[in-house]
């Protein structure tokens, strides 16, 4: 699918409250980040995206990232090094799953809000909201 119709199937409004929802639980960052290249790695372009948004800088290394690439028909679900030794490979895997399922009925928008609903759970269980927490990172979905 090309980019400029794949994003204008999404609900980026939609995206962007269910981010501020989920975050609002806990200290944990979500980001979208929509690729309009054709990356052969999705998780590598991922971790590139991930560096570039300033997301390995969060206090608690609690971000996660939803990168999706429409015209290379891949997508990757990363989480930073605190998020990753609480859920390990398995929740990413079946996080990605869930998500492949979505796309496959060209479910654009619920597929990325299942991700940030199931990230944002996570994000909660492990780094509660506290006192003092501070949106580290824009809620907007980031584009190349």
């Amino acid at each position: 699918m090309k980019p400029k119709a794949f994003i204008s199937q999404l609900d980026e409004a939609s995206l962007v409250a269910a981010i501020a929802e989920a975050e609002s639980k806990t200290s944990g960052e979500i980001r979208v980040f929509l690729s309009h290249r054709k990356p052969d790695d999705a998780v590598a372009a991922a971790q590139r995206a991930f560096d570039q948004l300033g997301m390995p800088k969060t206090r608690e290394r609690n971000g996660v990232l939803i990168f999706v690439a429409p015209k290379a028909h891949k997508f990757a679900v990363i989480g930073d090094a605190g998020v990753h030794q609480h859920c390990g490979d398995k929740f990413w895997t079946a996080l990605a799953a869930e998500m492949a399922g979505h796309f496959r009925k060209a479910e654009f928008t619920t597929g990325i809000l299942h991700a940030i609903r199931k990230a944002g759970e996570l994000l909660a269980r492990h780094f509660p909201r506290q006192p003092d927490d501070v949106n580290e990172l824009p809620d907007d979905i980031a584009h190349d």
